[in-house]
């Protein structure tokens, strides 16, 4: 059986539990990071040297880096459709991922879940934050022109390009933004939440962030 480390509301442990609920998999989750502290004892150590969330223990392997996982349980688990075997199919997977992860999401969070949600008001940049947001909905903007036509970011399949973005759809649209019109991601977006691992899993309330800088 799978170990999941992490806690349920980071964004990056939900990514990883979104896909093993796609999967089907049994696992345990251990609570760790954050309030349930643990990343500094020793057997944390040797499991991640960087010592962050998540972590996957799969038998004798630990795998760390949430994109790293999701590709891991994909091409151990699944069945070829979520990361496709054929290289030029996987390439534009393997892309998305990518810039989610280097793009989209630290824009979101940096931005707007740390800057806005999590920042006292009276701290708050108010400039920075509205730059974070203009920057934010162009990616919303260019997700739409992606999206036209097709139901998932790499065609027709759900795949695992969809989950780093589709994870940060949840907290984007429940917050006091504004945010542009973008019909094909919001069309996107109500799919994934008919998926029950999405909503089991991504659709997890995070008011204890609120106004709170520290973990």
């Amino acid at each position: 059986m799978l170990k999941v480390w992490g806690r349920r509301n980071s964004l990056n442990v939900q990514k990883v539990l979104w896909l093993v609920g796609e999967l089907g998999l049994p696992y345990e989750h251990i609570a760790a990071g954050g309030p349930f502290g643990r990343l500094n004892e020793p057997e944390y150590g040797r499991l991640n040297p960087h010592r962050r969330i998540p972590v996957v223990e799969d038998g004798n392997l630990a795998v760390w880096e949430s994109q790293a996982i999701l590709r891991y349980l994909a091409a151990k688990y699944s069945d070829g459709d979520l990361w496709r075997p054929d290289p030029a199919e996987r390439a534009p997977i393997d892309g998305w991922m990518d810039w989610s992860l280097t793009v989209f999401q630290p824009d979101f969070i940096t931005g707007i879940f740390m800057g806005y949600y999590r920042t006292p008001e009276a701290q708050r940049n108010w400039e920075a934050i509205r730059r974070a947001v203009e920057r934010v909905g162009e990616h919303i903007r260019l997700l739409d022109g992606v999206l036209a036509g097709k139901s998932y970011l790499a065609g027709e399949r759900f795949s695992l390009a969809d989950i780093p973005a589709g994870s940060v759809l949840y907290r984007y649209y429940d917050l006091d933004i504004e945010r542009p019109k973008a019909p094909n991601v919001e069309a996107w977006y109500r799919r994934l939440q008919e998926r029950p691992a999405y909503r089991e899993h991504i659709m997890v309330p995070y008011s204890e962030f609120k106004e709170r800088l520290v973990y």
